[in-house]
């Protein structure tokens, strides 16, 4: 299953847009918080993980997603909150706090929800793996159309909720698809340090369920592994387990020092970001033209920029109203 030109398109600009969002994020989260840091400080407080570097495993997986479709995601989730159509307007106010945001700024950039195209995340390792299991229970025991997708990180592979929702979903035979982003770390524990086998993938077997491993960061190989997943969840014929090579161009948090990387291994990253990687190939291979990129990413920054002054000029939450929403 290859990807079309206009797919193709479609990747290219919600992986631009992905990166122009965290890089204008990544510029305001520093205001206030300087010369000393604190996190509480500025205008959008608390921790911030940035997604540079991992946008191809979203817009791979994403493409052959509906909003009838359920995706759940970590703690790291702005690449993927876009490619799955989630309201950047509103997301963009949701992290600066606002009343505007999707979950009238109480949610923060971990805890993003839209319901309006089923996506959900959290900052809690594997938490989505039960939910997105459970939203497939639900389609299938209904009789609904749709596909369930988790995100998850390597690290999460290693949690309990990881193999108690694998293995349902396995006995249940499930329209669900467990994506597994390795970036390598686990904060900053290596994945040879942390995890007794080389690749997550081949942890599939013990479920009797498909495991596909995809290296490179490739956006075409993700997009042709991830539909044949999806395409085979849809008919019916239950789950299947991705693990996809990737990388993170940031720390793990904004603040991360990052010593923990060998000498020389950023670099050799930032040589392989995959944004103009797609931008060369998509131009060697006839699939646009300059002036069509070229477009893209100006609309791509407009659309960032449009959010983001959204989210400035928003009201801040009211002060009555801060046990609204709140079950007691």
């Amino acid at each position: 299953m290859q990807p079309t030109k206009d797919s193709l398109g479609w990747m290219y600009r919600h992986m631009v847009i992905s990166r122009r969002f965290e890089k204008t994020i990544e510029k305001i989260y520093l205001e206030g918080k300087t010369p000393v840091f604190n996190m509480a400080n500025g205008p959008i407080p608390g921790e911030m993980h940035l997604s540079d570097g991992q946008e191809p495993v979203a817009v791979g997986v994403c493409a052959h997603l509906t909003a009838e479709d359920v995706v759940t995601a970590t703690h790291r989730p702005h690449h993927q909150a876009i490619a799955k159509g989630v309201d950047l307007r509103r997301m963009a106010a949701e992290i600066f706090g606002k009343a505007t945001g999707l979950s009238g700024g109480r949610g923060g950039h971990m805890h993003i929800f839209d319901a309006d195209v089923n996506f959900a995340c959290s900052g809690i390792i594997a938490q989505g793996m039960g939910p997105a299991v459970g939203a497939a229970l639900s389609r299938k025991i209904q009789g609904k159309t749709g596909v369930a997708v988790a995100f998850i990180g390597e690290g999460a592979a290693n949690q309990g909720a990881f193999h108690e929702a694998m293995n349902l979903a396995a006995v249940w035979n499930l329209p669900f698809i467990c994506v597994i982003e390795d970036n390598a770390w686990g904060i900053s524990v290596s994945k040879r340090a942390s995890t007794a086998v080389e690749r997550n993938h081949v942890r599939a077997a013990a479920y009797g369920i498909p495991g596909h491993y995809v290296e490179g960061n490739d956006p075409w190989k993700i997009y042709e592994v991830a539909g044949e997943a999806i395409a085979r969840a849809r008919r019916g014929e239950g789950p299947t387990l991705i693990e996809v090579e990737t990388f993170r161009l940031a720390g793990h948090f904004m603040g991360d020092a990052e010593g923990y990387r060998p000498k020389g291994e950023k670099d050799g990253l930032l040589a392989r970001d995959p944004i103009p990687a797609m931008r060369a190939r998509l131009l060697a291979e006839g699939h646009a033209t300059a002036a069509e990129l070229d477009r893209i990413e100006a609309e791509a920054e407009a659309t960032v920029e449009d959010a983001i002054r959204f989210a400035r000029d928003s009201a801040d939450p009211r002060p009555e109203d801060a046990l609204t929403s709140v079950f007691a």
